[in-house]
């Protein structure tokens, strides 16, 4: 398969991030076909050409080559091994993309399910958030070859610009975890940096600059620190996803027998920042969770959201049990100007223990 023999791109999920990558295939001239549950979020796609289909089957029915981008493992499997999923339509050859960060174990099973239809599946799960996409620059990380990739490359080139390859399936979303691992780190660094800078009496504006200047510099910091510093906590990429992510990369570690207390820790904290309703919140708000209650809930955040349902959990502070598979298990008393300094350490004793 050619640029020349794909004529019709299918794509599924044209939410934050899937919607100025499919924009890229109208930007070369390709046909579009989409889907998305809220049609509403394809309305500016339909309106420059693409086209509408009913279900995940009928893209890919039409399609040459189709990607999707979605919010979570399940919708992942609910779309392409549902009813009326993508693995219900598929024709010999056919290229199947998912840009998801989703489970890896369910990579592999697609991969399979494809294999056997004659089928290319391919986890490609990206990073570079919403200004990457618009700006077609991100980095794909490729659960596949790059014999595999060649004849869809241009077309993947389209709205990335590195493209990582792992060559077996399911490694491109392992990939992915590495990234947030350390993007996580950073985003834990940042806040803690600037919060003390500020507590200080130091101007945090200077040493953001020095941030920049040496050894701590990175484009997460750059990014997303100077929007924190700005009080701007739009999301270029969701709390509630990255939640997601921390914890497929904590059960894949714990899977690999490994422990990531540092991981761990991020994990918890993005958990308390989406229970006190940051879920919709950038990565950067979790700078919120240091500030004053009354800063916090100028910027969305309600700490009487944690409520009885959290009582007798993390009495004591060195003991904890925690599942990856569910965020709202935290409790922690507060009063009118508690922040994060008022609750416990989320210790790494009993590690996985309800694993």
């Amino acid at each position: 398969m050619s640029k020349e023999a794909i004529k019709t791109v299918g794509f599924i999920g044209t939410g934050l991030m899937g919607f100025p990558i499919a924009s890229k295939f109208l930007d070369h001239n390709l046909s579009l076909v989409v889907y998305n549950r809220t049609k509403s979020k394809a309305e500016e796609l339909l309106k420059r050409g693409a086209l509408w289909a009913e279900s995940p089957e009928e893209v890919c029915k039409q399609a040459d080559i189709v990607f999707t981008m979605l919010g979570f493992p399940e919708d992942v499997e609910d779309v392409y091994l549902g009813d009326k999923g993508l693995l219900s339509a598929v024709h010999a050859g056919q290229y199947l993309i998912d840009l998801t960060t989703s489970d890896t174990e369910l990579a592999h099973e697609l991969y399979e399910a494809a294999a056997i239809k004659d089928v290319h599946f391919i986890d490609g799960p990206v990073t570079g958030g919403v200004e990457g996409a618009e700006a077609g620059c991100l980095t794909i990380m490729l659960g596949a070859s790059e014999e595999t990739v060649a004849p869809i490359l241009t077309i993947i080139e389209m709205f990335s610009a590195k493209q990582l390859y792992f060559d077996e399936a399911g490694q491109g979303m392992r990939a992915k975890a590495c990234n947030q691992i350390a993007l996580g780190a950073a985003m834990m660094g940042m806040a803690e940096s600037l919060v003390f800078a500020e507590q200080a009496g130091l101007d945090s504006k200077k040493i953001y600059e020095l941030l920049m200047s040496g050894t701590a510099a990175s484009s997460a910091i750059e990014k997303l620190g100077s929007k924190a510093l700005a009080e701007d906590f739009k999301p270029g990429f969701y709390v509630e996803h990255f939640l997601k992510d921390l914890g497929l990369a904590l059960n894949d570690a714990m899977n690999l027998e490994l422990s990531l207390p540092g991981t761990e820790t991020v994990y918890h904290l993005y958990d308390l920042l989406e229970n006190l309703g940051g879920s919709k919140h950038g990565t950067q708000a979790i700078k919120l969770l240091y500030a004053p209650e009354d800063v916090a809930e100028k910027h969305g955040l309600d700490y009487k959201l944690l409520g009885e349902e959290f009582d007798g959990q993390f009495e004591d502070e060195h003991d904890h049990d925690h599942n990856h598979d569910h965020h709202h298990n935290h409790h922690h008393e507060h009063d009118e100007s508690s922040s994060l300094k008022d609750y416990p350490y989320f210790s790494d004793d009993d590690f996985y223990s309800n694993n």
